[in-house]
């Protein structure tokens, strides 16, 4: 025991020593700077948090045994070139690390000179989107981007469906660059920033009053205000003066405001009635057991920070608290690999050296680039919740509380996280589940807007500039009940612009329009170029008679379709005569041939069932061969003179007549059809056929038939032929393609309604192809699209819309052009409508016929077992054995002979039998089909 208690006393001073060795290899303390603004709120409250977690780490045994973190503090008081001129003190005197600065526009800066001192630059408040690890490596961001909290921004407008946002931001790096971010993400949802009212750092009152009267007379009422506190503040109150916090706006501020507002004790009523309704982002942190201790011990903290008055710690406190435990961290693993801190002399400020400035005493951190990678793979569960960098050099987990300021408090009514987007469930709790970000997901409480309303705010108003839309209308020459101008006094008048109109004047606020006639009055314009005119700005919205297609969805909006409308094929119809052998016309050749072969099997399953029993079908063969077919044939008349004496035979003519009077309804029906509606016809029968001839074709000039015709169905060019007014359709469906006119026009259905209304000796061939309507048409993403095609809607309920069409076009017009239409190809009756009677009676004729053969059987067996010499035929070599085909001819001889003379045989051969003297046990049999029964008995 005593040699194994001298081992472990030798191990365990061994392993003391190598202990003492390692912290023995490390410094007593190193120096990090840390740069603050107390003059501001984020960093009053930084620089208690960043004191706290020096205190906390070095009286930590765990985190940089036998190494204290030497902490120098500089207040910039928010002077950039102040900033610039401390970091330059802290490089003089071998300072590892930076924490600061506070600004983005003094990091963009201060990055550079840490890119070529390689000494770690960490910033946990400047959040400007492109402070980027790629051109500034040594700038380490230790809070989330506001490339992320533009993202949330642009999910919110999403989610509330609103298109234009306007932007009112700090006109420096940290605004600028962020107000970009935003952009790109709201194209991203097909939304975007409508207008961007910069203001300069420092602006006056009355400065940012000019801005906010721009804002008010824009069209969009969605404002994001991105700003530092100071002027955000201002903002605000600026904006109550104009009566812009009010109904119908929507206010969504960065989080600049939660950053001034939850550092508060008491918050300031009179300050909050200013953003009334507004919705403000927080830094999402989670509830850890560090957060939880920082905040039990902040009031004590406070009283060590004397000079200062009380304020609450805030998120950018808890990012501050971990940027500190990050570099602990960090220079811990430093450490371990076996570095020591060292500095060197840089090469390129030696040849400028001797000029005035000191540039001699900064030096190169040797081992700046091993600290950078170590702070990048910092692994650790803070105050804020898990640490760690992604790839790009942001920290994971980015999220944000969704704050609603209402009366005299704040309201969180959701969460936004990079993982699952909006939602009123904390990220903490998504993260444990598979990531869903569809569109039922997506979900927040019920917001305050401003004007203490719960209702979506639309989100924007007509703007209030005075000026006039200016809407372009097709100056047509034909088809002028759609759309006309009158070359005189200039006024529009047509069903397309009283539709416009009457949906104009359901809008909840006024829109001063101007219409403005396109076109030489010569002929109709090119829809083509009027819709350009959207694209290139000469016409802010298009009204007319114009077609919602594909290629032109792709380039404007339009609203609801207030017309009905798609190609059909126009053409000359002559009158088609009916023809003697028209009464075939309404059965197919199959169906007169399973009809026919039916009367037949009919006629001869009813002979097989009666044959035995009835004497009408009885006789010669040529008799019972004419029989059969008189009958079938004369119950398609109900004149069968024959009577059926049997059940089965009843029961299959009962099936039979219930077929034959569907078969004659419904021949009846079909064949007044023909001789009475079928009376045009014509060689075109629709696209098809007009597609594969080589025969001209007319289209309307202006109209999108003539790229539709050679684009989309692969029409040449050299056959299309351009018609300006229905006098030229007329005319030239009357010249035909062999005098220089056309075969047939393809044009909307509308206006061929019209034409026909007129010109009744023409007709639409074939169905309709395309598939569309009319409807107006406004820049993409336009609202006003949007609040008319609502409009529209509520025309058509309530019965305005079909008014302002028979208005305009004659209330008989629908019902002539349908009239008119030619089907040239009508639906004759096929067996397979008539599928089901027939398998029913033949199912019946099968039964019946089973059933029969049955009993007939069982009559030959009880026969041939009472008289077996009667039925048998004579035998040439006198045996009486039976061959088979014996017993076939025994049994055909038997079915072939009548009932009643078969029980009259089997009567008198049982009286002889009886007068001989012999005896003879009762025999009974059964007639087929009449049931009764014939007994004798000796």
């Amino acid at each position: 025991m005593k040699f194994i208690f001298y081992l472990f006393s030798i191990f365990c001073c061994l392993c003391s020593c190598a202990q003492s060795q390692n912290i023995s290899g490390r410094p007593d303390a190193v120096r990090i700077g840390a740069q603050f603004a107390r003059n501001s709120t984020i960093g009053r409250v930084a620089a208690v948090a960043v004191l706290a977690a020096v205190n906390d780490i070095n009286n930590d045994s765990n985190i940089l045994p036998g190494t204290k973190l030497d902490l120098h503090m500089h207040d910039s008081s928010c002077n950039r070139f102040l900033g610039i001129v401390q970091a330059l003190q802290f490089m003089e005197k071998d300072t590892v690390a930076i924490i600061g600065p506070l600004s983005s526009t003094t990091a963009h800066v201060l990055s550079h000179l840490a890119n070529e001192l390689h000494v770690p630059l960490m910033s946990f408040s400047a959040t400007d989107p492109t402070l980027s690890s790629l051109e500034y490596p040594f700038f380490v961001r230790t809070t989330v981007s506001d490339q992320f909290q533009m993202t949330a921004v642009a999910d919110l407008v999403e989610y509330y469906g609103w298109k234009q946002v306007t932007t009112i931001f700090v006109d420096n790096d940290y605004g600028r660059n962020a107000i970009s971010s935003l952009g790109d993400e709201l194209s991203k949802r097909r939304s975007k920033i409508l207008y961007k009212a910069p203001f300069r750092p420092g602006a006056s009152n009355n400065e940012i009053a000019d801005v906010l009267i721009k804002v008010a007379m824009m069209e969009s009422r969605v404002i994001i205000l991105h700003a530092n506190p100071d002027s955000g503040l201002v903002v605000f109150q600026q904006a109550l003066k104009l009566g812009m916090v009010s109904n119908g706006y929507v206010w969504i501020a960065t989080d600049w405001l939660t950053s001034y507002l939850d550092p508060s004790v008491h918050l300031d009523v009179g300050l909050l009635s200013t953003m009334q309704g507004v919705l403000t982002l927080r830094h999402h942190t989670e509830n850890t057991r560090r957060k939880s201790m920082l905040s039990s011990k902040w009031s004590e903290l406070l009283k060590e920070d004397s000079g200062h008055s009380r304020f609450l710690l805030s998120t950018y406190g808890l990012y501050a608290y971990d940027t500190v435990w990050m570099l602990a961290h960090a220079l811990d693993a430093f450490f371990n690999s076996g570095r020591n801190i060292s500095f060197s002399p840089d090469p390129k400020l030696n040849e400028i050296s001797g000029r005035g400035l000191n540039l001699e005493a900064l030096s190169v951190f040797d081992g700046g680039q091993l600290l950078l990678e170590k702070i990048h793979q910092v692994d650790f569960l803070g105050a804020t919740g898990p640490v760690k960098f992604d790839s790009g050099g942001n920290l994971i987990q980015p999220a944000y509380d969704i704050v609603n300021i209402v009366g005299s408090g704040l309201r969180t009514v959701g969460y936004w996280s990079n993982y699952s987007g909006l939602s009123v469930i904390s990220p903490e709790t998504l993260y444990k589940k598979p990531a869903n970000r569809t569109r039922e997901t997506q979900k927040l409480h019920d917001v305050i807007w401003p004007g203490e309303t719960i209702n979506k705010p639309r989100g924007w108003v007509f703007p209030n500039n005075g000026n006039e839309i200016k809407i372009g209308v097709p100056n047509r020459v034909s088809y002028r009940q759609f759309v006309s101008v009158d070359s005189e006094t200039g006024m529009v008048r047509g069903l397309c612009i009283d539709v416009f109109v009457a949906a104009i004047n359901l809008l909840a606020y006024p829109v001063p329009y101007r219409f403005i006639p396109f076109g030489n009055n010569r002929e109709n314009p090119s829809y083509l170029e009027l819709i350009n005119k959207i694209i290139t700005d000469d016409f802010d919205a298009v009204v007319g008679d114009v077609a919602i297609i594909t290629n032109r969805t792709k380039v404007v909006d339009f609203t609801q379709p207030y017309v009905s409308s798609g190609l059909v094929v126009l053409t000359s119809v002559k009158r088609q005569n009916s023809g003697g052998w028209a009464f075939l016309q309404p059965f197919t050749i199959k169906m007169w041939t399973v009809t026919g072969l039916f009367f037949l099997i009919i006629g001869t399953v009813v002979w097989m069932l009666e044959h035995r029993i009835n004497d009408e079908f009885r006789g010669p063969p040529a008799k019972q061969l004419i029989t059969v077919f008189w009958f079938s044939f004369s119950t398609l008349f109900f004149a069968h003179r024959e009577d059926t004496r049997s059940t089965l035979g009843r029961f299959v003519i009962i099936i039979w007549l219930f077929v034959v009077l569907i078969i004659q309804s419904s021949y009846t029906a079909s064949l007044t059809s023909i001789l009475t509606v079928q009376q045009l016809t014509s060689p075109i029968t629709g696209i098809d056929s007009l597609i594969t001839s080589d025969v001209p074709i007319g289209f309307q000039v202006g109209s999108f038939a003539e790229n539709y015709l050679a684009q989309e169905l692969g029409v040449a060019h050299s056959r299309l032929k351009a018609l300006g007014s229905p006098e030229e359709y007329k005319k030239a469906l009357d010249l035909g393609p062999s005098k220089g006119g056309v075969a047939a026009i393809v044009d909307e259905r509308p206006y061929i309604e019209l034409f026909l209304y007129q010109n009744p000796k023409f007709a639409v061939v074939g169905s309709e192809f395309t598939k569309s309507g009319w409807g107006f048409a406004f820049p993409r993403d336009s609202p006003l699209s949007v609040d008319l095609s609502t409009a529209i809607l509520e025309l058509s309920e309530n019965g305005d819309l079909q008014r302002i069409h028979d208005k305009w076009l004659a209330s008989d017009m629908s019902s002539m052009s349908q009239a008119s239409e030619l089907d040239q190809d009508p639906d004759r009756l096929d067996v397979y409508s008539f599928s089901a009677l027939f398998l029913i009676c033949g199912l019946a004729c099968i039964f019946a016929l089973a059933i029969h053969a049955c009993n007939l059987f069982y009559q030959y067996s009880r026969h041939a077992a009472v008289d077996p010499a009667a039925l048998q035929p004579s035998a040439s070599d006198g045996s009486r054995s039976l061959s088979r085909r014996s017993k076939l001819q025994s049994f055909l001889s038997f079915a072939d002979r009548r009932e009643a003379d078969i029980r009259r045989a089997a009567k008198e051969k049982a009286a002889g039998l009886g007068g001989s003297g012999g005896s003879m046990s009762g025999v009974s049999f059964t007639s087929s089909g009449s049931g009764s029964t014939s007994t004798t008995a000796s």
